[in-house]
């Protein structure tokens, strides 16, 4: 990959990696200073162990970005630089460059939704501006050895905005009309609706056909790798 190169000597020392950037440019920045780093190296600076797989362990390379860009949302249901409005969203990529799995964007409200609107969701909250860390992810790689890439901060144009408020105005109207179970995977042009759960047990309310609360599992959305493939394409020229 063209945009994997490695960080000069001169960047190879992280500085103060906990702290928050005070600055896009400073968060900008700091991203840069990554690059061309194996996630092993990365986390010995940070005295984190590495796993063999991620089988167990799905979120770490993402929590590890965190740690060491000094996000400060955690959990909470806020972008993950809250102060400079800008989510972190880490994409494991094959050597083309070609996103490998989708990317989870936020959890999607199935109850108390009337009256709520794209300008003011989550969604749309959280992809207002993302800064996209590549990371050469094929599963054949182990995972202290797979390599971050540059990075790239990101604004949804026109056109990406309205495909995806799109996408949302329809899954939400499935929503709320009681069809949360036939939404499917195939739902959806950039935007998708899936389950997103620990395990079957870990149910959640949400509206039945009849209007009648229904337990069923929690969802997330997530942005299908046709549309960030196509973000990473234009904005790397691959």
């Amino acid at each position: 990959m063209s945009h994997l190169k490695a960080a000069p000597e001169s960047e190879q020392k992280l500085s103060n990696p906990i702290s928050r950037p005070p600055t896009i440019e400073a968060l900008l920045s700091r991203a840069e200073q990554l690059a061309g780093l194996p996630l092993g190296e990365l986390a010995g600076r940070l005295d984190l162990p590495v796993p063999a797989h991620l089988r167990r362990d799905k979120g770490w390379t993402g929590q590890l970005l965190e740690l060491a860009l000094g996000a400060s949302a955690g959990s909470k249901p806020e972008q993950d630089f809250p102060e400079l409005g800008v989510e972190l969203k880490s994409i494991p990529v094959d050597a083309a460059g070609k996103p490998l799995e989708t990317t989870f964007v936020c959890v999607a409200p199935l109850t108390d939704i009337a009256g709520l609107r794209w300008e003011h969701s989550n969604v749309r909250n959280k992809l207002s501006r993302v800064l996209w860390i590549p990371v050469l992810g094929e599963r054949g790689i182990a995972p202290g050895d797979r390599i971050i890439g540059q990075p790239l901060l990101w604004t949804p144009d026109l056109e990406e905005d309205r495909l995806l408020r799109q996408d949302w105005e329809e899954l939400m109207e499935l929503i709320s009309l009681g069809r949360v179970q036939e939404i499917t995977a195939r739902h959806g042009q950039v935007l998708q609706l899936r389950p997103k759960a620990a395990n079957s047990r870990a149910l959640t309310e949400a509206i039945g056909p009849r209007g009648e609360p229904i337990l069923t599992l929690p969802r997330g959305f997530y942005l299908k790798t046709t549309f960030t493939g196509a973000l990473l394409a234009r904005h790397f020229m691959l």
